[in-house]
Order: C-alpha cells, then structure tokens, then sequence
C-alpha cells in the first residue's frame, strides 16, 4: 500500500510537470513557430520555444502575466490560467511590422520598409479569414485593387488606372501574361486556386525592370503553399479539409490538401472543386440591372422567356476544379529543389454581359459562352544560398512550361450558325535570377529571362440544324510566336538604417511572328506574314528615407513599356455589336513615366497613415480607333456589315492619383483600419482629351476588427463612389446596356456601399469556423464596367478541419 501511494503522489507531479508543457502555433498554418521569447513583465522569468515549437512553463505562476513574442508575429500575453485545455497557444502573423519580408520587387528577400514602392502583402491568414470565392475577390478585398466582372466566372483587376495587358500576372515567380493577353477584360487570375495561396504581393506601380513587358500599372504576385519538411526522423502529415456554401450563388466547395514531409523530401498536394449557381442580386438598386427575361432553345427554335425572379441573372452559373502537386527536395541547408504541377478547368463560362444586349427589343444572343478556360503550369526551381561564388550569394533558376486553352462560342437568336473560335497557347520561360553583396551597405540583383510563345487558333461555324461545320475566320493567326529575351540588372545601397537608395535597369528585345494566309481567305489583308521586332530599356530609382521614428518617406521614379504581342499585331473579333477588329503589323512598344511619392506615419502603433500619390505618362499608347481595309471602313464580319477598327499607337495618357490608408488600434482587442483611393486620368482622341475606360472610381472601405483568444470579428464597409455620363470613355458610353440611366437619359456608374459582418472561431485546435454576413442591406449594384450585378445579401459559412 506505501509502495502505491508513493507510485501514485509520483505520477501525478509527473503528469503535473508535463502538463506544463505548452505548444506555440501560428494561429492559421497550425505550424509550430521557433524561437518565440516566453517572460513574465520583468523578464525575470524567461524560456525559448524549441523546434517542434514546445516550452515548460513550470516556473511561472498561474495567475502571473506571461508574454509571447516573435519577430513576425503579434505580441501576445495571458495567464497559465487563460490556457486553452490543449495548452496550446496561437499567435497571429504580423503583416503591419517595419521588419516583413516582401519577395517581388527583386525576387529575393528584402524588408518591406526597404522598398521605395508601394507594396500590399496579403498572407495567409487574412486569406483564410477574407474566405474568398476565386482570386479576384482575393484582390478586390484588399481595397486597393479595383475589379471588373463581365460574368460571374472572371475578375479583371485594375490598378491605378491600368488594367488587363497592361497588369502583369505572376506566380511562384513565373509568368503568367501571355501572347494573347487582351487589352479588353481579362479574367485569368480566377485560374489561381486561393485555397493554396501563401503570400499575395501586390506592387502598386511600374515594375518592368524586374519583370519586363506589361509591368506597367502593377505586378499580382502569387506565392503558393510549399511543401513542409520534418525536422526529426519521423514522417510529418498535415492535412486539411475545407467545405463551404454561399447563399447569393448557391456556392459549394470543398478543397483537401495533404502535406507529407520526411527530413530531406516533401511533398504537398491540393485539390478543390467550385460549384456556382445563377447569382442573384441585391432588391435595392436600379432598375436598369434587373434581368426581366432570357432566352431558352427547345426543339422548336429560341424562345424568350419571362424571368420568374428578375433579381436571378441567367445565365451566370458555372464550375471549377483547381488541383496542385508540389515537391520539394532539400539535401543540403542551402540547396533546394522545387517541382509544381497546377491544373485548373472550368465548365463553359456564360458571358452575361452579352446575353443582355438587345437589338431594337429583341435580346441579340441565344447563347453566349466562354468555353472551358483550362490551364497547366509545370514550373521547376533550383535555389541555391550562401553561395562562396565571386559571381553570387544566393541564386534562383526557373524554368516554366504552360498551356493556356480557352475559346467562344456564341449565336445569335433564331440563327441556326454557331461561331466557335478556340485558342491554345504553349508558353515556354526560363530565368536566372542573382543576388550578390558588393559590401556591408550594397547589394546587387541581376538575371536574365527567355520567353517564347507559341499560339494556336482556329474559327469554325457549325450549323446546329444539321450540325455541319465549315471554316470561318480565325481570332488569331494560327501558328504565331511571340519571344522575348532580357537582360537585368538593379542596386540597393543602405548606408545607415535610416536611408535606402536602389536603382535598376532593364534591357528587352521582343519578337512577334504571324503567318495570315489562312485568314486571307475571309479578310483579304494587305500582307500575307507579319515580323514584328522591339527593343526596350527601362530603368527605376527610388529612396526610402525614415528621419525618425514616427516618420518614412519613399520617393521613386520609373519607365516602364509593353511590347505589341499576338492580340494587339493580329486579332480579329467584334469588339461590340456592328465593329470588328483586324491585324495591323505596323506597330511598336507603348511607355509609360512615372513617379511615386510616399509618406508613412507610424504615432508608436497607435495610429498609422500612409499616404501615396503617383503621376504617370503614357506615350505612343496602343488602343483602339477607327482603321481601314483595303481602302474600306465597313466590312462584313459574322454575317454582319461591321466597322473596322484596329489597335494602334494612336494616343497618350495621363493617370493620377491618391491614396491613403489607416490603421487605428482602439484597444488591444478592437482595431479600425481603412483605405481610400482617388483615381483620374484623360487619354488624347483625336484633337481632345477624354476618359481613360479603366479609370476606376473613388473606392475604399473601413474595418472594425475585434479578437479576444480564439474569436475574430470583422464589421466592414465597402464603398464606391459614382461615374457621371460625362466623366465616361467614349466606348463606355457605347455599352449603355451595362449602366443605370440617370434623370437624362444617359448613362453613368451610380454609387453604392455595402454593410458587411464576416467572424471566425477556432472551434478547437483542428477545427475553424468562418462565417459572414455580406451586403446585409441587400444593395442592388454594379463595379463600374462589370457587366453583371454584384452579389445581393450573402450569407457565407466555412468549416475547415486540420490534422
């Protein structure tokens, strides 16, 4: 009996002492974070997180504060008694902190406060708790980037009065712009899964030093999950499951990914899978966007068909299945290798902004799609640090392969003839990017990049009375190239940590092939072949200045340039009803000059402002205008007598603007930030000045964020200031079937907002639930130039579970 009792008081001050143990995880990787400082409030008590995470706190007392803190994440502090039964403790990660880590503007790892450019990060966790449908409505979320839809399956960012082939595209540093990116609403970005989205960097602003043709308004740069490796001999699973639903399209996804990692090897794979319905839209709001009837075909031909709930846009549904393999091998400390696989593929896409033109009274298309938009990267990384090489410290060698399919189909009503025109590009890219430390105070980022383009296209009508095809025009020509070759190179000087200058230049050489004798049959154009050469150099300069604590200043200037690809030297589509488009081989690079000013005041993180403004000139910009054929001005396309158009360096452009953003910590549970932006910019047509199409208006919004332990809430306004009829473009004017009519008649983007609730809660340490209120007010409303109406009231609910 002694001898039990003396057993038993042992084992429970064994269980005791281990249950002093605690665990230290990032609050949405669920990963153990390292190094993280444990003390009391004079630190007379202090203990280091080891590898796996883990720490005893045996010593301190159970009602004595203890502090949490690592460098890149939010302070923390509670008692032995707060603890949660798993003893486990979650910190946030810190996005706000002078010492976050960006990666886009040199492809290698610098402090954000760094950087003499503006650039938003959007890390994981404010992806996982934004719960985003696709990627534009990643970006829309951050109200800075501005988002055009055409249908419920696209998105089109816009930045600072840049949009589409003037924005460039990125992801896992390989580009994703390709020869048929269109100066019209481009709506790739929905092809990047969010649910396996690491880091989002977003730079406001030219970035064709780093990354070449069509930087010019902005770079969206897309870092995926990576796989984890174990730092022990034993396997390392994690696992998570995600499901969820959304009332206004009648949204259901599910997405799983798994995470296998062995010391030297890991591997990570993702898959999910999207479902949409017809989206409904807000009750108050104009008339004008109500979908009051839509045609349906039966065997007796095209009908019109009353709509039973005018607020239901038919046809907007669609489906989506993204699906990612990575693996990572790293043998030595400073050698990895990377290997990505991502596939992505969509139902047919409805286009509805066509299904509700009219002509005269009658709806003009029986049927208006987008075919399946697929997708394929294979992306191969080489990453070598410390480096002893006279030539470099650390070096990134990429090499890419993607395939790009998409294609239109549309009809006309009661017409028996089905346009379809498919497009399939292959795009090939391979880079060296260097970094090497000259001295304590420079540093100095240099590399090189190939990029070649094949693209493939084909136009056919089929008669859907008898299903016979024959050959029509295609929308490119088929066979075309397009490769670019460049050479880089850019310097950061930090002589004190208050002050940093960098610099950098960039030279590219641009090559455009397209072979028009299959169309010639159709168009009869003035040249059989095109060769399309450019040179272009940019360059970049910049400083950031902090005089003191409170204060820092960025102050950069820039050039930046697109080169004519395959859509502007050889496209041949109906831009809107009765105009089409044709090839024109004359063309050359467009530039853009700009300067960007920037303040940030930081009152000791009780209150920070950041201020920017930004000018910037487009020279020999390449739009669209009024062309000949043959000495002709009409000509007849589709079966239509159509008015020929083609893209041109017939304009310039001048854009500016001001932003500005706030964070306001109220008490250590409740914080308000805001951001607000102000757009303008006229483009020369003809012997006057008019709007820029991709303007956008003012917008912002305003959040209210409270966290107490395991919960989150999130009150959020988002805003839109209006577009009068005057301040349209001219070829917005023309798509009156987008826009609300004001008291005369004309068309404009009226203004709106919408009330917003969004929470998570951490149910337990596997189980997260996210669940949101949108557009409670149920606001019936339009982004400026969207073609379809926004969500109307939203109700969102996400469970995700972790293993």
């Amino acid at each position: 009996m002694k001898f039990l009792f003396t057993f038993s008081f042992f084992l429970i001050a064994f269980l005791n002492i281990q249950a002093q143990n605690i665990k230290v995880l990032n609050k949405v990787t669920q990963e153990p974070i390292i190094n993280v400082a444990i003390y009391n409030i004079d630190k007379s008590k202090s203990i280091i997180t080891n590898f796996r995470g883990e720490a005893d706190i045996s010593e301190f007392d159970d009602a004595e504060v203890i502090y949490f803190k690592h460098l890149s994440h939010v302070l923390k502090k509670l008692t032995k008694q707060e603890l949660t039964p798993s003893r486990t403790v979650f910190l946030e990660s810190n996005t706000q902190g002078l010492n976050e880590i960006v990666i886009s503007a040199s492809k290698f790892q610098q402090y954000k406060k760094d950087i003499p450019q503006k650039i938003i990060s959007i890390r994981s966790q404010s992806v996982q708790f934004a719960n985003p449908q696709t990627s534009a409505d990643l970006l829309a979320n951050t109200g800075q980037v501005y988002v055009q839809k055409s249908q419920l399956g696209g998105g089109s960012p816009m930045i600072r009065g840049f949009s589409t082939n003037r924005l460039l595209i990125t992801i896992d540093g390989v580009r994703m712009n390709n020869a048929i990116f269109r100066g019209g609403n481009l709506h790739n970005v929905i092809s990047i899964d969010p649910f396996t989205i690491q880091d989002t960097e977003v730079t406001l602003g030219a970035g064709s030093v780093i990354y070449g043709s069509d930087a010019i308004g902005g770079v969206m740069s897309f870092y995926t999950q990576k796989p984890r490796l174990s730092h022990t001999d034993s396997l390392l699973i994690k696992s998570n499951v995600v499901v969820r639903y959304a009332s206004a399209n009648d949204e259901k996804t599910s997405h799983f990914n798994l995470n296998l990692g062995y010391k030297k090897f890991g591997f990570f794979t993702s898959a999910s899978y999207s479902d949409f319905g017809d989206l409904k839209m807000g009750k108050y709001g104009p008339d004008e966007y109500l979908r009051p009837e839509f045609v349906i075909t039966t065997q007796n031909g095209d009908e019109v068909i009353q709509n039973s709930n005018p607020l239901i846009q038919r046809y907007t549904a669609y489906n989506q299945l993204n699906l990612m393999q990575k693996a990572r091998y790293k043998p030595y400390e400073n050698l990895t290798f990377d290997l990505g696989l991502y596939y992505t593929t969509t139902s047919d896409i409805p286009r509805y902004d066509r299904l509700i033109r009219y002509n005269d009274d009658i709806l003009r298309s029986a049927e208006w799609n987008y075919g399946p938009q697929q997708w394929f990267l294979s992306n191969f990384q080489i990453t070598k640090l410390s480096s002893r090489s006279n030539l470099y410290d650390k070096i990134n060698t990429t090499m890419a392969y993607q395939n790009f399919k998409e294609s239109r189909k549309d009809r006309n009503f009661q017409s028996v003839s089905r346009n379809i025109r498919a497009e399939s590009v292959d795009a090939y890219s391979f880079n060296v990017d260097l970094e090497k430390r000259l001295s304590p105070k420079t540093q100095f980022y240099y590399g090189l990049e190939y990029v070649f383009n094949k693209v493939r296209s084909e136009g056919k009508e089929e008669n859907i009375s008898n299903s016979a095809i024959s050959p029509t025009v295609s929308r490119y020509p088929n066979g075309a190239s397009w490769q670019s070759s460049a050479i880089y190179s850019s310097i950061k000087y930090k002589p004190n940590p208050k002050f940093v200058f960098q610099s950098g230049l960039r030279f590219n050489h641009i090559v455009s092939k397209a072979n028009f004798e299959e169309n010639n049959i159709f168009l009869n154009l003035p040249f059989s072949t095109s060769k399309n050469t450019a040179g272009a150099l940019t360059g970049t300069a910049g400083i950031s200045w902090s005089p003191n604590e409170i204060m820092q200043w960025r102050l950069n200037a820039s050039s930046a340039f697109r080169a004519p690809n395959i859509d502007d030297i050889g496209k041949v589509f109906d831009s809107q009803p009765g105009t089409v488009v044709v090839p024109n081989e004359t063309l050359k690079p467009e530039y853009a000059y700009g300067g960007e000013l920037g303040l940030k005041l930081d009152f000791d993180s009780k209150l920070i402002l950041d201020l920017s403004s930004y000018y910037t000139y487009l020279d020999n910009a390449l739009v669209r205008r009024y062309y000949t054929l043959n000495g002709e001005s009409d000509i007849v396309y589709d079966g239509e007598l159509s008015t020929v158009q083609a893209i041109q360096n017939a304009s310039k452009a001048w854009i500016y603007g001001f932003e500005v953003g706030l964070k306001m910590p109220i008490t250590n549970r409740l914080e308000l930030s805001s951001q607000y932006s102000i757009i303008g910019g006229t483009e020369e047509a003809g012997s006057v000045e008019v709007p820029i199409r991709h303007v956008a208006p003012s917008f912002g919004n305003t959040h209210l964020v409270w966290n107490y332990k395991d919960f989150k809430l999130d009150f959020f306004l988002n805003y839109n200031d209006d577009l009068a009829f005057n301040d349209l473009a001219p070829s917005e004017i023309q798509k009156e079937y987008l826009y609300a009519l004001d008291a005369d008649g004309n068309p404009y983007s009226p203004s709106w907002y919408t009330c917003n609730f969004r929470t998570q809660y951490l149910l337990n340490t596997n189980t997260t639930l996210t669940a949101a209120l949108e557009n409670i007010t149920n606001q019936r409303y339009r982004t400026y130039s969207s073609g379809i109406a926004a969500p109307g009231r939203n109700f969102i609910l996400s469970l995700k579970y972790s293993l």
